[in-house]
């Protein structure tokens, strides 16, 4: 038995399988900062790298909130890893409370390098990005969706070293944290997990 739908129509499920089957997937923990300098920080369900050269990284909002409006005016966001140990924070700043998320989480700012968004302190990695692209998402009949895709080139990366062995990331050290399907399911990553494969010649 298949259950098939047509999205249009509706799933007849109690809560929509898109997301769940596209999933696990990564946070995009997207820090930024206004043109009156104030800060933001908003986690991203959809998200992920784009790009190998240049290094391009995307997020979609569902609606065109701070984070968009502050990289469409500064051209400039910050990509956060989000780890186990700061996924509660990470959850916190999901707020939709005019506030400063950093301070209304509880998560230490960092300066940036090459750009001025700020970044999250405790974050083991963190891409600097610069805007490419802001994208109107539109359904296949050209009807605006109301969803934005903001499109970064990395310019920036911040690594912690105890993630790296013999020059390699091993993902499962950082203990990344992964976005399910439902209104409250995440993932994580251990290294039982994984398994290697050599792509064909």
């Amino acid at each position: 038995m298949t259950h098939f739908y047509r999205p249009c129509e509706g799933h007849r499920l109690p809560h929509d399988p898109f997301n769940a089957i596209v999933a696990p997937r990564p946070i995009g923990w997207i820090g930024t900062k206004g043109a009156d300098g104030g800060r933001n920080l908003a986690p991203y369900s959809f998200f992920n790298a784009l790009n190998y050269s240049p290094p391009l990284v995307g997020f979609s909002s569902n609606s065109w909130k701070d984070t968009v409006a502050n990289c469409r005016a500064t051209g400039e966001f910050t990509w956060n890893l989000v780890t186990r140990s700061l996924a509660e924070a990470m959850n916190a700043s999901s707020t939709t409370a005019e506030v400063d998320e950093f301070d209304a989480a509880g998560v230490e700012v960092a300066e940036s390098v090459e750009i001025a968004a700020p970044r999250v302190a405790a974050s083991p990695a963190t891409f600097e990005c610069r805007v490419t692209q802001i994208i109107d998402l539109r359904s296949a009949t050209g009807e605006a969706s109301g969803s934005w895709f903001t499109v970064g080139e990395v310019v920036g990366v911040h690594l912690d070293e105890s993630l790296l062995v013999d020059g390699i990331v091993d993902t499962a050290a950082a203990e990344p944290v992964l976005r399910g399907g439902g209104p409250t399911t995440y993932f994580g990553i251990s290294a039982d997990q994984r398994f290697d494969m050599r792509r064909p010649c």
